[in-house]
């Protein structure tokens, strides 16, 4: 039987962990905005009105992991460490991926998610002027595949 920890007597609650000793953890997760062929161009040009997407998508991931906390009700405050936070491109997407590290009593993978998901947002919002069709959609833009790639406990 599947056991949630965050519900107790049909409650949801903050996971007790004051019993738990501090480790080393470290937690990478990856997503995907696909854009139109143009919009991909711009960014890799450094043309987009906005100023420079990656830069601020960078910014806005190391802030949304640093107050997941605040966002994700049942998320502990923890002391990150590092933040990682790097872009590839793909075949009509730019991937984002962020690596949280940090030594406490909890993981790290809602802050590595968090990270992930306001970058892509970020780039999204920086872009969507350009990503509109001519009746104010967006036909092409999408996110996908967020995901936890690689969870690390201890050394």
């Amino acid at each position: 039987m599947v056991q949630f920890t965050h519900i107790q007597d049909d409650r949801a609650q903050m996971v007790d962990i004051s019993g738990k000793g501090d480790v080393t953890r470290e937690a990478t997760a990856a997503g995907k905005i696909y854009l139109r062929p143009e919009t991909l161009a711009a960014i890799r040009d450094g043309k987009v009105v906005k100023g420079n997407v990656l830069a601020t998508a960078r910014v806005a991931a190391t802030l949304a992991v640093k107050n997941t906390a605040n966002i994700i009700p049942m998320c502990h405050p923890i002391p990150i460490s590092s933040i990682a936070v790097d872009f590839s491109d793909g075949d009509g997407f730019i991937e984002a991926t962020v690596v949280v590290k940090m030594t406490g009593k909890t993981g790290v993978e809602m802050e590595a998610l968090t990270g992930v998901s306001v970058s892509l947002l970020t780039i999204w919002d920086m872009v969507k002027s350009a990503e509109k069709d001519a009746k104010g959609q967006y036909p092409v833009t999408r996110i996908t595949d967020i995901r936890v790639v690689e969870k690390k406990k201890g050394k």
